[in-house]
């Protein structure tokens, strides 16, 4: 894990906000539209607005955005990360730890069917010599043959 993953903590060194959008997407490692993105999704609003009318955003919101980064690479939904926003709002750590319980059995299931689909695959190529008649082609008759 990099040190930019990192899950930061109230001991973590502040950024001294407020920030613009284009500052916090820098710091955060993402584009200004994905931080419009989150804003639409209601995962990440402004904290406030310059007397221009310019967003501003502090620490805070920093903090939250690199929690959606991170959740999002470990496979978490947007639906799901709003409501681990909404959890780590409310302390509820026995409903985070059975969301990411959810998110693990999910990711389990997705492995051992993906592993499926290698070895099936991986059985295709191995009988296919490939050269030869297409009809004679071992991975196109699977294919042709195989129960919807």
């Amino acid at each position: 894990m990099r040190d930019s993953d990192a899950i930061p903590t109230s001991r973590n060194k502040p950024t001294s906000g407020p920030h613009t959008i284009g500052r916090l997407a820098a710091l955060a490692g993402v584009g200004i539209d994905t931080v419009r993105y989150y804003e639409r999704a209601g995962l990440l609003q402004p904290a406030g607005r310059s007397a221009s009318g310019y967003r501003r955003y502090g620490d805070e919101e920093l903090r939250q955005l690199r929690f959606i980064r991170r959740a999002q690479r470990l496979g978490f939904t947007l639906q799901e990360i709003q409501e681990l926003l909404a959890l780590s709002r409310k302390k509820g750590v026995r409903a985070v730890r059975a969301a990411a319980q959810a998110k693990l059995a999910d990711v389990e299931l997705r492995i051992a069917e993906l592993s499926r689909v290698r070895n099936a695959l991986a059985g295709l190529v191995e009988a296919c010599p490939g050269h030869g008649p297409l009809s004679d082609c071992p991975i196109l008759r699977a294919l042709d043959e195989a129960p919807a």
